[in-house]
């Protein structure tokens, strides 16, 4: 049976190599047959940006965003950040820190980075 998961992710990329592997993870859950939504708090939301030079993994993270963007993977950010960060192809809802915990109440698992 499917579950709803959340992956929240939020370490920074520039000083972890968590928040990247985080993503390859939840790439792994859409494939299957799990609802997985991915929540990118603080600096997390750098996972989306054009500049990944100083992310760590960078090369891995390039490999995977073609598909995240592909399959439409849901992210939810919080409302208050850097939009400019993040690139316009993905699938992005800004929402507030009160919806956001709502709805991690609301799903069968969550992982967090």
């Amino acid at each position: 049976m499917a579950k709803k998961i959340a992956v929240v992710i939020r370490e920074d990329p520039r000083q972890t190599h968590r928040p990247v592997e985080a993503l390859r993870i939840a790439l792994g859950l859409v494939a299957g047959t799990h609802d997985t939504t991915v929540v990118l708090l603080n600096e997390a939301v750098r996972l989306l940006s054009e500049d990944l030079d100083d992310v760590i993994d960078m090369e891995i993270l390039e490999k995977y965003l073609p598909s995240i963007e592909q399959l439409e993977i849901p992210f939810i950010v919080q409302a208050d950040a850097d939009r400019s960060l993040i690139q316009p192809q993905f699938a992005v809802q800004y929402q507030t820190a009160e919806y956001i915990r709502h709805f991690l109440t609301d799903v069968d698992r969550t992982l967090v980075f």
